[in-house]
Formats: structure tokens, C-alpha cells, sequence
């Protein structure tokens, strides 16, 4: 197994990461390194995008390029980097990680294949903080669900029904697996938000990147949620996203940050 290693300059990851997901749909792992961010690709040589195509889809913001052999112990090395995700009212753990002691709170277990996370990644961890603080109760739509950690948790916290959309396949089926895993109900489906209709619903969910936030705040449908949870920020773009959704008439109520990460809580004007 070998191990493809893209640095970026961090202003430009967003971008790159978009370019990158085309070329290795089933998911990479994104790494901060300081002003940079290290995007790697696993996978059989052959398996891996070519060299020459990598640098013309990252242009200008590249900064290296690197490529590393695995031990035969890789996958359980990768194993232990997925430790469990624990916070005030929940718990997110991987399959393999031992069960929680902390009896009465919720413990979501989340099996993130080779394409996502657990939750863990300092974006997830915000939004799941954020969702902690809401009331729980009626519908909600996690817009870009990955492997399911947010519409989960809403659901575990009593949300229903929860939609959870996203664009890729791998997505929708990781997280139909992952709610049947912790026996909960989710309405999943593969949907695209730069075209297709949204649920509407009052309380919404988007760990996104950027430029995904900024559509999302054009085509959210009418009526608006009564909240709005937008993750997947660098700290340097949330006031660009926060005033995007602003002129659609959701006004930031608090925000969180954490490792250059920003989430924010957003409400609807009265």
C-alpha cells in the first residue's frame, strides 16, 4: 500500500480538496501543517492518480509532493489514529474502540471506512458542539453527511425525522450502514445542492467546505430553518459565509472555533 501526500497552501485547500475528491472519489485524509495542508491518497500503485494530472488540477497552490510505502501493519496503525470523540452529552467512537464507561450519555458508533471520519476532525467536533446546545426535537437536515456523524447524533438527541443528503454515493451508503449500525432511522438520499431540491425543515446541518456553504445560503428554500449549523471553515472565511447567509436572513448567533476551524450558529430573523 502506498501512502500520496499533496501539500497545499492552506488559503487555497478548499479548492484543491474539490479537484482532489474528482480524482479519488473514495475519499482522502487532510492533515494541518501549520500555514499548509497535507491531502494524502492511499491506495495500490495503480490505483493512485497520476503524478502529471494531480499538478495540473492543484496548480499555483501546490507545495510538494510525496510518496511513502506502508508497513504491513498500516491498516491497525490506522485504527489506533481514530480515537474515540468525547464530549459533555456524547460519545463517537470507531467499531474497534473500547465502549464508553459514562453511563447515560449517548455513544454513537461510526465506522469510518477509508473515506471518512469519526468525528473527531476539529470541524465535526464543532458542529456536534453546536448541535449539543440546541433543544432537541422535530425535523432536521444534515446537507453533506458523510458518514453520517451529525444526522446520527441529532437523531440519538431526539431530532426527527432526519434527512441526511449527500452527492456522493459512498456517502449516502456509509451512512445508511452506520444508522443501521446504532439503530436509528435516517431518511438518506444522494442529492447534489448546487441542483436539487432540499427538504425544508427548521433546523439544518452543513459541514461543508466554503464554497458549498456560500450556495447553500442561495438556494436554501423558503420557509428558512429557525437554525442553521455551518461547518467546514477556515477561520479566514467565516465572515465572507456568515454575511452570505446573512442577506438571506439568517443572522450569526455564536460561533465556534477550534485548531483554525470555525463552526457557526446561525438563527433566522424574526
Amino acid at each position: 500500500m502506498i501512502r500520496l501526500a499533496l501539500r497545499v497552501r492552506r488559503a487555497d485547500a478548499d479548492v484543491v480538496l474539490a479537484e482532489l475528491l474528482e480524482l479519488a472519489p473514495a475519499g482522502l485524509e487532510q492533515v494541518d501543517r501549520g500555514d499548509q495542508v497535507e491531502f494524502a491518497i492511499y491506495g495500490a500503485a495503480g490505483e493512485l492518480p497520476e503524478l502529471p494530472e494531480l499538478r495540473t488540477r492543484v496548480g499555483g497552490a501546490l507545495v510538494s509532493i510525496s510518496t511513502s510505502e506502508l508497513a504491513d501493519d498500516w491498516s491497525e496503525r490506522w485504527k489506533a489514529f481514530h480515537r474515540p470523540l468525547v464530549l459533555e452529552g456524547l460519545v463517537v467512537r470507531a467499531p474497534w474502540a473500547e465502549q464508553s464507561a459514562r453511563a447515560g450519555v449517548p455513544e454513537l458508533v461510526i465506522d469510518p471506512g477509508r473515506a471518512f471520519g469519526t468525528g473527531a476532525h476539529a470541524t465535526t467536533r464543532l458542529c456536534l458542539e453546536l448541535l449539543l446546545g440546541l433543544e432537541p426535537g422535530g425535523p432536521l437536515l444534515d446537507v453533506g453527511c458523510g458518514s453520517g456523524v451529525l444526522a446520527i447524533a441529532a437523531r440519538r438527541l431526539g431530532f426527527s425525522p432526519v434527512f441526511a443528503i449527500d452527492h456522493d454515493p459512498d456517502s449516502v451508503e456509509a451512512a445508511a450502514a452506520n444508522a443501521r449500525a446504532n439503530d436509528v432511522v435516517l431518511d438518506v438520499r444522494r442529492a447534489d445542492l448546487r441542483v436539487d431540491a432540499l427538504p425544508c425543515t427548521p433546523v439544518v446541518t452543513a459541514n461543508l467546505l466554503r464554497p458549498l456553504l456560500l450556495t447553500l445560503a442561495q438556494r436554501l428554500p423558503a420557509p428558512l430553518p429557525d437554525v442553521l449549523i455551518a461547518g467546514g471553515l477556515l477561520a479566514e472565511e467565516a465572515a465572507e459565509v456568515a454575511a452570505a447567509f446573512a442577506a438571506r436572513g439568517l443572522i450569526e448567533r455564536e460561533r465556534g472555533a477550534r485548531e483554525g476551524w470555525v463552526a457557526l450558529h446561525l438563527v433566522r430573523v424574526a
